[in-house]
Order: C-alpha cells, then sequence, then structure tokens
C-alpha cells in the first residue's frame, strides 16, 4: 500500500513539476541572455528526478523544451530527449545515493554522459554543430582540427555539460537541505493531503 501511495499523482507532485519547468526555462534563459558556455536548463529536471523519482525526473525537460521551443529557443524542441535521459539518470543518482557524502563529481559523471552522448548526435546530425549555445564557438573551432565535428561537439560538451550538471547538483542538494522535512514528505506523497500528522 505504500509503494501505492509513493507512486500516486498528487496536487503536491504537478505543482513540484510546474515549478521544475519554470526553473529550467528560467536557468536557460540566463545562459542565452548572458551568452554563458554552460547551460543551466536542467536544474529543475534533476531536482524532479531527486525528489520524485527517475519517471517524474523526464517530465520538466520534455514540458520547457516545448515551450521553450516554441518561445524563445527552437533548439530547446529538439534537445528535448537528452534532457529527459538528465532526469531519468538524476532519478536514479539519488536513489543510489550518488549525490550524498562528497560524491557529487560522480552523480555529475552518471547524469552528464548518457545525455551527453543523445545531445552530441543531435548537434552533429541535426544542426551540423550549430546552436545557440555560448559553447559552438568552441565547436566550430575545435573542429578545423583532426577531430572533425562530431568529436569536437562530444568533446566540448561532455566539459560544459558535467560542469553544468555539477553546478546543478549541487544547487539542488543545498536547496534539498534547506527545504522544510514535511514539505519533501508531501512532495514524496508520504504524507497525503488533511493529513496533520507530524513527524519527528
Amino acid at each position: 500500500m505504500m509503494e501505492g501511495k509513493k507512486t500516486k499523482i498528487s496536487v503536491y507532485r504537478l505543482c513540484l513539476v510546474a515549478m521544475a519547468v519554470v526553473m529550467n526555462m528560467a536557468g536557460a534563459q540566463l545562459a542565452l541572455t548572458l551568452h554563458l558556455p554552460v547551460y543551466l536548463d536542467s536544474i529543475g529536471t534533476i531536482m524532479a528526478g531527486a525528489m520524485l523519482g527517475p519517471v517524474y525526473g523526464m517530465l520538466p525537460s520534455f514540458l520547457s523544451g516545448i515551450v521553450l521551443g516554441m518561445t524563445i529557443d527552437i533548439y530547446s524542441f529538439y534537445f528535448a530527449p537528452a534532457g529527459m535521459i538528465v532526469g531519468l539518470m538524476s532519478g536514479l543518482a539519488w536513489k543510489l545515493h550518488l549525490a550524498e557524502k562528497g560524491r557529487l563529481w560522480l552523480a555529475a559523471a552518471v547524469v552528464a554522459l548518457p545525455g551527453t552522448l543523445v545531445s552530441s548526435v543531435i548537434c552533429a546530425v541535426l544542426f551540423g554543430g550549430v546552436t545557440s549555445s555560448g559553447s559552438m564557438v568552441l565547436v566550430q573551432l575545435l573542429a578545423r582540427t583532426p577531430l572533425g565535428m562530431t568529436a569536437s561537439i562530444f568533446v566540448v560538451q561532455i566539459v560544459t555539460e558535467y560542469v553544468d550538471r555539477l553546478i546543478s547538483l549541487f544547487l539542488v542538494a543545498v536547496l534539498l537541505r534547506t527545504l522544510p522535512y514535511d514539505l519533501k514528505r508531501r512532495w514524496k506523497g508520504e504524507v497525503q493531503h488533511g493529513d496533520s500528522s507530524k513527524s519527528l
């Protein structure tokens, strides 16, 4: 019965997913405006994965990719699958406790690598290495070397995405430590609406 409660869709979970979408969009807009070499578009995704698990972790990137793709950055729509993988891996990383006890560097690698493989292929095949990210300047420079376009995209993205995921994981870890315990329990479905019992 407890498992059923944990997997049940609730207002708290829907609100968390919606907040994660807004966090993704705000971070992406900041990175685009400042032409940063990192993306900052996965903070909400990682938070949803950490709080609600791998399946819910995929939703924010899917939704924010659609919204951003139709508004300010068409590239976001095409890279949504890579973001969904980030959410999936974030949920797994938290389930395996990789984001605890000074192991954020390992969690960042676990979260970044699969998504980087997918996004590198998308970037090379669909866009020829040219997107709205500030890191694409480095890609164009490396592409003139014997590495070629696809390898250059992967090299640049594995570095920038690892740093981006490390920053995002750190911010999420700090945020989760500051949230009230009762609120986290409600988001996770451990406390149902109207339940006034307190945890010690």
